[in-house]
């Protein structure tokens, strides 16, 4: 649940400037400093500056809130921030502040957008597929469209905190919905490229598709899950295999982060894929895919159990799927 005020706990600025540095240590892709709301942090600036100064491409996940629409974007733009992440899960305002269950939402994220992209800084757009919004899929291509983001990313429900089992799409569901944005991809309709979180088997659908269909476009998937190539580090400085999954590793304040990441017993096991249980551990995908370990420790209490969001039944005698060359 969203506070006021920061936890007692919270990394302050040496730590948090040591965690950066950790993080440089460790060589990622990406540095996405999220929350709560990291505009709250008065040190945020310097921390960016520290950051790119580490080398990192540094992102950010803040909340669309006055504090944010009253900031120096082109001072963040300055000190390293080369994407702003924002959250849209209404195809229309209404939609989105019905969701959020807050009048006026989506007006100011839609005037943080244009802000962040006025200051030249790159736009992801997040959505959190429920039952809610699935209906909206084809609104939002030409709300996107016109949005111009680098990239959409679709959240799938993993039911915690806030999130509602009975909000959950069905498994058929799903597959419906990763088929229409595999057509999307293959056929060039969106200007901007689509991910799936926590939506691991996305990845499939889209394989499968191309292959069925000879499309011009072969998806090159990044393996990476909970865990696997991806690590949540909270405010407090615990490690987690994503901030879906509360199942802590270590903290950073007593252990170095990229040696919690290769070692900890959790993240090595939940990189193991013939350590899968049920389905996805026999499935051809397992590789690429892996399913959401988040998902299957929120419904069934084990990170390895099989994604109940997922229909695809392998054969028993699978053999794992390759990547496209």
């Amino acid at each position: 649940m969203a506070q006021p005020h920061k936890h007692p706990e919270e990394l302050p600025t040496e730590a948090a400037r040591s965690l950066i540095d950790a993080v440089a240590r460790a060589n990622p892709g990406i540095f996405i400093i999220t929350g709560g709301d990291p505009m709250q942090r008065e040190d945020l600036l310097p921390l960016v500056r520290h950051a790119s100064g580490r080398g990192l491409r540094v992102a950010l996940s803040p909340s669309a809130t006055p504090r944010f629409l009253e900031a120096d974007l082109r001072a963040f733009r300055k000190a390293g921030v080369r994407r702003i992440s924002f959250s849209l899960d209404g195809a229309t305002e209404a939609t989105h502040d019905a969701f959020r269950g807050v009048p006026g939402t989506a007006a100011r994220t839609y005037a943080a957008i244009a802000a962040a992209q006025e200051a030249g800084i790159g736009i992801q757009i997040n959505t959190t597929i429920t039952r809610q919004n699935l209906g909206e899929l084809e609104a939002f291509k030409p709300l996107l469209i016109s949005l111009k983001p680098e990239t959409w990313t679709l959240f799938l429900l993993v039911p915690t905190g806030r999130g509602k089992t009975s909000d959950l799409i069905t498994a058929s569901e799903a597959e419906a919905l990763f088929l229409r944005l595999a057509e999307w991809e293959q056929e060039a309709a969106v200007p901007f490229r689509i991910k799936t979180t926590e939506g691991q088997h996305y990845r499939r659908v889209a394989l499968q598709r191309w292959a069925a269909r000879g499309g011009k476009r072969p998806p090159r998937p990044l393996p990476i899950g909970d865990g696997k190539g991806f690590v949540f580090v909270s405010h407090t400085g615990e490690v987690y295999p994503s901030g879906f999954l509360p199942l802590s590793a270590g903290n950073v304040r007593e252990g170095e982060l990229i040696d919690l990441y290769r070692d900890a017993p959790l993240f090595r096991s939940l990189r193991a894929p013939d350590l899968l249980k049920g389905k996805c551990g026999r499935c051809d995908y397992r590789s690429i895919c892996g399913g959401s370990r988040a998902r299957a420790h929120a419904l069934t209490g084990d990170p390895l159990a099989s994604d109940p969001l997922c229909l695809y039944e392998p054969s028993e005698q699978a053999e794992p799927a390759p990547l496209p060359c």
